[in-house]
C-alpha cells in the first residue's frame, strides 16, 4: 500500500499485491488534502508498527536463543531454517488466499497472527531462561519454532498486501539496535519488552488500517457469491480421497506453473537469485567481521553506513526510472551491484581471508552494492505491478517470496558446509556467482522484451513510465 504524490490535492492508495499504481485523477473517490494527510498518517502508523515489531522479534529471537543455548549456533540455525522453510512451502498458497479474501479481513488476520505467535514465543523464552529440565527445554524450543512459522507466514501475508520501503529500512536498522541494547542489559527484560511492545501495538494497527480501508473506496473487493462457494463445497464432499489429494497437489502446483509461465518470470527469478547471498550485513558476515578483529560497535557503525546506502538507492531508483525506464534501470542497477563486489571477491582470492584488508574491501563493496540491490528490486517490482494482472498479483508475489526463501535456505547451506571464518571465501564466491546468474537472467528478459540489451539512440528513454520520489513500491531484499 503506497501513496502517490503525482496529484497534490488527491490521494490514491493501492495495495501493492492487488492494484497497479493509480496515475490519473479518481474524481469520484478524491478526498481533501487534509483528509489525505489523515489517511496517510494512519497508513504509516499501522505499517510502521507492524514492520517494527516484525523486525524486532526476528532479530530478538536470535539473541534470546543465543542466551538460552550458549556456545552453539545449532538451535538458532534450526529455528531460522524451519521458519524459512515454512514460507517456501506455504507462501504460494497464502498468496492465493489473499487474492480470494476481503482485503481488510486479510490484513487484520495478518496483524493478529503476527502478534499471537510473538506473545506465545516470549512466554516460551521466559520459561526456557528459568528451566533446567532438558526435556521441557526441547519441547519449548520446538514450540517456539512452530510459532515462528506462524509469525513468518502472517508477515508474508502482510507483505504481499501492504508494504512501504523506507519504513522497512528504518525498522530494519533501528529495531534490532533497540532490542540489542535492552538485551545487553538483560535478556529477560528484552523478552518482556518484545512482548509488551507487540501487545500494546496490535490495537492501533488493527484500527488504523481499517480506517484507511474505509476512507478509500478503491480498496474494496467484490467477494465471490455465497452460492458458488456452497456448490464447490458440495462437489468436494462427493470426491474420493485420491481425487482430493490429486486436486490438492494440482492446486499447490498451479501458482508455480502460473509464475514460471509469466512474461516477468526471468526478471523475478533474477531478483530471487540475489537471496542466495552472504554479501550483506547479516549474521554470517557480522561473525566474519568480528573474527577479523572488528568490535561490535564498529560493525554496528558499518551496518548504519550500509543502510544509508540502501536509503540512497530508494531515492535514486525513481529518478533513474523516470529517465531511462524500469527495464533499463534494472539492468544498470544489477550490473552496478556486480561491479561493486569485484574488488572484494578478488581480495578473497588473492589475500588471506582473515586479514582486515580483505574485510575492509568486503565492507566497502557490500555497502556500495546495496544501492544497486535496492534499485534493482524497485525496478523489478515496478515491472511486476505493471505486468501482472490484478487478480493474480498476490499469488505471483507470494510465489516469488517462496522462491526467495528457497535461495535463502541455500545460503544457509553454504555456511553450514563451510562453517569456519577461514572458509568464508567459498560462500562469497557462491554468492557472487548467484549475482552473475541473476545478471544473465535479467539480460535475457531485457533482450526478450526489447530485442536488444542497449540501444544508443534511446539510452535515456523508451520504456519509461514516470515515477516520482515517494511513489515507491514494496520490496524485500536480503
Amino acid at each position: 500500500m503506497v501513496p502517490s504524490t503525482s496529484e497534490p490535492d488527491e490521494i490514491s492508495i493501492s495495495l501493492i499485491a492487488h492494484e497497479p499504481l493509480i496515475d490519473r485523477p479518481v474524481s469520484p473517490q478524491t478526498v481533501s488534502s487534509r483528509a489525505s494527510s489523515r489517511i496517510l498518517l494512519r497508513l504509516y502508523i499501522s505499517h510502521s508498527l507492524s514492520t517494527w515489531n516484525s523486525r524486532m522479534f526476528e532479530f530478538g529471537a536470535v539473541l534470546f536463543l543465543a542466551s538460552i543455548f550458549p556456545g552453539t549456533l545449532l538451535y538458532a540455525s534450526i529455528y531460522a531454517l524451519v521458519r524459512s522453510l515454512s514460507a517456501v512451502v506455504l507462501s504460494s498458497w497464502l498468496g492465493s488466499v489473499v487474492d480470494r479474501s476481503n482485503r481488510l479481513t486479510a490484513l487484520r488476520h495478518s496483524i493478529v497472527w503476527q502478534r499471537l505467535p510473538v506473545a506465545g514465543s516470549c512466554a516460551c523464552f521466559v520459561v526456557l531462561l528459568a528451566s533446567a529440565n532438558s526435556t521441557l527445554r526441547i519441547l519449548l524450543f520446538l514450540a517456539t519454532v512452530v510459532l515462528a512459522c506462524f509469525e513468518k507466514l502472517a508477515a508474508t501475508a502482510n507483505t504481499v498486501a501492504v508494504e512501504r520501503d523506507w519504513v522497512d529500512l528504518f525498522c530494519k536498522l533501528i529495531a534490532p539496535i533497540f532490542i540489542s541494547l535492552v538485551d545487553g542489559f538483560s535478556t529477560k527484560a528484552a523478552i518482556w519488552t518484545t512482548l509488551g511492545v507487540n501487545v500494546s501495538c496490535v490495537a492501533v494497527e488493527y484500527v488504523a488500517i481499517a480506517q484507511v480501508y474505509a476512507s478509500v473506496s478503491q480498496l474494496g473487493r467484490n467477494m465471490p457469491a455465497a452460492g458458488s462457494e456452497g456448490a464447490l463445497g458440495s462437489a468436494t464432499e462427493t470426491r474420493s480421497v485420491a481425487q482430493l489429494f490429486k486436486q490438492r497437489v494440482k492446486d499447490a502446483a498451479a501458482p508455480w506453473k502460473e509464475y514460471t509461465q509469466s512474461p516477468l518470470f526471468l526478471a523475478s527469478f533474477a531478483l530471487s537469485l540475489l537471496y542466495l547471498t552472504v554479501l550483506s550485513f547479516g549474521a554470517t558476515m557480522v561473525t566474519y567481521l568480528l573474527h577479523t578483529g572488528f568490535t561490535p560497535l564498529q560493525v554496528s557503525a558499518m551496518r548504519i553506513g550500509a543502510v544509508a546506502a540502501e536509503l540512497s538507492g530508494t531515492w535514486a531508483a525513481p529518478f533513474i526510472m523516470n529517465r531511462i525506464g524500469p527495464i533499463r534501470s534494472g539492468l544498470w542497477f544489477l550490473n552496478w551491484q556486480f561491479v561493486c563486489l569485484v574488488t572484494a571477491v578478488a581480495a578473497f582470492a588473492l589475500l588471506d581471508p582473515s586479514s582486515q584488508v580483505v574485510a575492509v574491501s568486503l565492507i566497502v563493496g557490500v555497502a556500495l552494492s546495496r544501492v544497486g540491490l535496492w534499485g534493482f528490486d524497485l525496478s523489478v517490482q515496478f515491472l511486476v505491478q505493471e505486468g501482472v494482472d490484478e487478480d493474480c498479483r498476490a499469488r505471483f508475489s507470494a510465489t516469488e517470496m517462496a522462491l526467495q526463501n528457497i535461495f535463502e535456505l541455500l545460503s544457509f547451506a553454504t555456511t553450514i558446509a563451510f562453517p569456519s571464518p577461514e572458509q568464508f571465501k567459498y560462500p562469497v564466491y557462491i554468492s557472487y556467482g548467484a549475482i552473475a546468474m541473476a545478471a544473465a537472467c535479467f539480460a535475457a528478459y531485457v533482450r526478450k522484451e526489447r530485442g536488444h540489451l542497449l540501444h544508443t539512440s534511446k539510452c535515456l528513454g523508451g520504456d519509461k513510465k514516470r515515477l516520482v520520489p515517494g511513489e515507491v513500491l514494496y520490496h524485500r531484499v536480503p
